[in-house]
């Protein structure tokens, strides 16, 4: 049952958030073998001032072990 969140900077339609999650959907059901009613997406907006804090030290340097595709970014080109 997996759930996935994506972090991503505010100003997206809902429209596009909903293809996106659509896309996640499809793109896990195909992987894994999931149903689509065992996928779950969330979808939050981080202001762009807020992304190193909010997103990039916790969830992207503080979780490097987890992460199967890095940024072709670093800390200081934020």
């Amino acid at each position: 049952m997996p759930h996935i969140i994506v972090k991503m900077y505010a100003g997206r339609s809902e429209a596009e958030k909903s293809a996106l999650a659509e896309e996640i959907t499809r793109a896990v059901t195909k992987t894994l073998g999931y149903g689509p009613n065992s996928v779950s997406v969330g979808i939050e907006d981080v202001a762009p001032k807020d992304w190193a804090e909010n997103v990039f030290k916790p969830d992207i340097t503080g979780k490097a072990a987890t992460l199967y595709k890095q940024p072709g970014y670093k800390l200081s080109d934020l």
